[in-house]
Order: C-alpha cells, then structure tokens, then sequence
C-alpha cells in the first residue's frame, strides 16, 4: 500500500511519529551497493569527491531498489580529513577510513571558521544542493555526518580519547568540544543547502565505549550543541551496537528520531522509547542483509514493522557487497505490509 503518499511525506510524518498505514523504508546510514555503482555508472572512490557523482549515487537506491529516500555522503570521514587527518579514500567496494590521527592531547588546534568550503565538506554541501533538484518534491535528501565524539576520536586517536576519560578528562572535552564547533558550522551549511533530515552516526559513543553517565557527559552536550541554530531540517542520531539501556540518554539530545543495529529488540526499543521519537531500524546488515537469504530478511522486515517502529531500515551502513535480492526482500516486505 502506498495510500498515495509521496515518500518524502511519508518519512517527514514519521519521523514527526505520526500513524500511517505503514511505515516508510529508508536507508539513513550508508546506502550505496556496488550493484547500485553499475546500474549508474558512477563508482567509489570517484563518488567521494565528485559532487555531481555523489549526488547520482546517492539517487540510485531509490532508483536501483525503491528506497524511499536519497542519502550522502558515503563514508564518517569528512571532518576528520579536512581537520588534518590522514584518510584513505578506499576502493569501489570499501568505505574511506581515517589511517593516522592528527593530534596529541597537548596541542594547539585551529578551529577552521569556514569548514562548509572545505575539503569534502565543500563537496558534500553542493551535491546536497544538487541532489535537492535530483529528488525534487518525491525523495526526502537525508545528509550524513559524524558525532562528535567520534570526530574527536579520530582526531587524537579513539583508544587516547577513551584513556583520558579517566586521566585526562579535560582533553576529552576539549576535543569533543572542537568537535561539536566543526560540526555546527557544517550542519548549518547542510540545512542552507536543502537538506530535509541530517543523520548524525556517532559510532564511537556506543555502549561498547562509554557508560550511560559516560555518554551524558562526554557526548550528549556537544550533540546537542552540534544541531543547535539549525532550523529546517529533521535530525537523527545513529548509535551501533547494542543501545538498550542509552535509548533514553540519546533522547535527551533533542533529536526527533533514533536509529539503531539489530543487537537491540525491536520490540524492547519500542517500548522504551513510547513514540516519543522515531525509531529507525533495525535490520541486521550482517545477518540477514550480507550473508541470509530474501525470505530471511522479509521475517526480520516483518518483524520489524509488526514491533511499531516508525521507519524501517538497515541497522547500519548497508556493505557494498550486499546481494541486491536482499535489499529488494527488505524493500518489498516493507511496502507489501
């Protein structure tokens, strides 16, 4: 049943937790599949900082599968690059990553004033612009970024940033506050840009890291200081691993939706959180999207959808690997409910 709804419509009144006929799929986190490069002709690492790439790209899952949204960048490696970072773009079927940190807990770090123009930053912002007339009134564009906690992380090192929570807190503040001000003045350039949703994955920050008193307090403020001044935009905070007991720390953050890995109970997340934000989720990427079968991920979709989340989507960035049956099974399952 598609009730006549655009899909931009359908994600924007589920994410604002109203009652529809059936929830929206999406993919909020990495979308791209290496089926989808062929199908467009446009391949890693080129679409990493070619804003007329990215934009098609991040076109194709619509197209290639029928998501309901169009999502970019490809990668949690922006920020870090342009702030000194050492990235390694990667290959057509593997996502950058940051290879070397850029500083120690002593250093002097310049907070560049004008980070929306650049580095990839810049490239982002105009295929957000692009990608905006691409989806036009039918796609919600839904813009990528990285949490601060884990920019940070990158930064100086993700084993130092959680060493010093407990022998150099104030480093960790210090960094994560940078952070948060890098991330401010790229998210405000997003929203200018057309974003409709900006997905914040804070990987970094899960339970696999930080306590629940951990994350309120090395990670919750700076999220927050992070959307604050943005208007227009839907915002949602992705968080791996298992967020059971951080479900409520994440709503403090003020985001309208959550999304989150299979390792949490769809059922158990609902009732937590009470429709009191959206949650988006949570297919396992692993098992059953890479290596089950169609019929298993529709019982995994099913489920999902019969548990009450708002929006139905991979737990986490989809591998560029992943069988297209797969992903077609999720899809289907989802609109056929």
């Amino acid at each position: 049943m598609n009730n006549g709804m655009k899909p931009k419509d359908r994600v924007l009144a589920a994410l604002a937790c109203k009652k529809l006929d059936r929830p929206p799929v999406v993919c909020f986190t990495q979308s791209a599949t290496v089926d989808q490069m062929d199908a467009v002709g446009v391949h890693w690492p080129d679409a990493h900082t070619d804003p007329e790439k990215m934009a098609t790209l991040a076109m194709a899952a619509n197209k290639v599968f029928g998501f309901e949204s169009a999502r970019l960048p490809f990668c949690l490696t922006v920020e870090a690059e342009i702030m000194g970072c050492t990235v390694d773009l990667g290959k057509v079927d593997r996502t950058p990553m940051v290879k070397k940190h850029a500083f120690e807990s002593t250093s002097e770090v310049d907070v560049p004033k004008d980070f929306s123009q650049l580095g990839r930053a810049k490239t982002v912002v105009e295929a957000t612009k692009l990608l905006k007339k691409k989806a036009g009134a039918k796609l919600p564009v839904v813009v990528g970024t990285t949490g601060p906690f884990t920019i940070a992380g990158h930064l100086v090192g993700t084993e130092n940033l959680l060493l010093w929570i407990v022998t150099e807190p104030e480093s960790v503040h210090k960094f994560v506050k940078i952070a948060a001000q890098v991330e401010n003045n790229y998210l405000k350039a997003i929203a200018a840009a057309g974003a409709d949703i900006i997905v914040m994955s804070d990987p970094s920050a899960s339970t696999d890291m930080l306590s629940g008193e951990m994350f309120d307090e090395f990670a919750a403020p700076y999220i927050k200081q992070s959307f604050s001044g943005i208007d227009g935009p839907k915002n949602v905070l992705h968080i791996c691993g298992d967020t059971t007991m951080l479900l409520e720390h994440m709503m403090s953050t003020g985001v309208n939706g959550l999304s989150i890995e299979e390792k949490v109970q769809p059922e158990k997340a609902v009732e937590i959180v009470k429709n009191k934000v959206a949650l988006v989720g949570n297919i396992g990427v692993v098992k059953p999207l890479l290596q089950g079968t169609p019929d298993d991920v529709k019982r995994e979709a099913t489920r999902v959808v019969k548990s009450g989340f708002n929006l139905v989507a991979p737990g986490c960035g989809l591998a560029a690997r992943v069988p297209s049956p797969n992903i077609q099974a999720l899809v289907h399952a989802v609109k056929e409910h």
